[in-house]
């Protein structure tokens, strides 16, 4: 499992109350939802991150 790192992320109040809409009726976290949209948005646009390997 990767190490999560903290970050701060200042987010217009309408837009957060949206996600954390969208988070509840889909049974996650807040921040779980964001990371489930970020990634999703780093597939599309075939960015997402690569696993690396153990030695």
């Amino acid at each position: 499992m990767s190490k999560k790192k903290p970050f701060a992320l200042r987010i217009n109040e309408n837009m957060l109350k949206s996600i954390e809409k969208w988070a509840a009726d889909e049974f996650r976290s807040t921040n779980g939802q964001i990371e489930w949209m970020l990634m999703k948005c780093l597939k599309e646009a075939k960015r997402e991150p690569k696993d690396k390997k153990p030695d």
